[in-house]
């Protein structure tokens, strides 16, 4: 049976052929980097004022996105998250976290 919080907001169901429906039910596998098209932006809302850098557009599992986030924080030295389908990292390193993402091979876009 599927975790609780997985589930679509039904918590009980009087049909005996009921299936929950899994909201993550399959992993999306991660396209090659040529293929990957990335915006870095910076990003201020709903942080007490604080600066953060965002990398939206990553097409690929959560470990491969918890990967990249891990090598970004590396590289760009500093701490950061990735969850949602982004890398938060924090301040203002786009033109660091770009580099590093061409480097891999991607097509990146600054944003703002």
């Amino acid at each position: 049976m599927s975790k609780p919080k997985n589930r679509e907001g039904v918590v009980f169901s009087t049909n005996p052929e009921f299936q929950f429906n899994d909201l993550f039910q399959e992993e999306e596998k991660m396209k090659p980097w040529p293929e990957q098209k990335l915006k870095v932006l910076l990003d201020k809302s709903g942080r007490a004022g604080k600066v953060v850098t965002l990398i939206e557009g990553f097409v690929g599992s959560k470990a491969d996105l918890e990967n990249l986030g891990k090598e970004l924080k590396s590289y760009c030295g500093t701490g950061g998250s990735a969850k949602d389908y982004q890398v938060l990292i924090q301040g203002d390193v786009r033109k660091k976290a770009a580099e590093f993402l061409q480097k891999k091979g991607a097509v990146v876009k600054l944003v703002g």
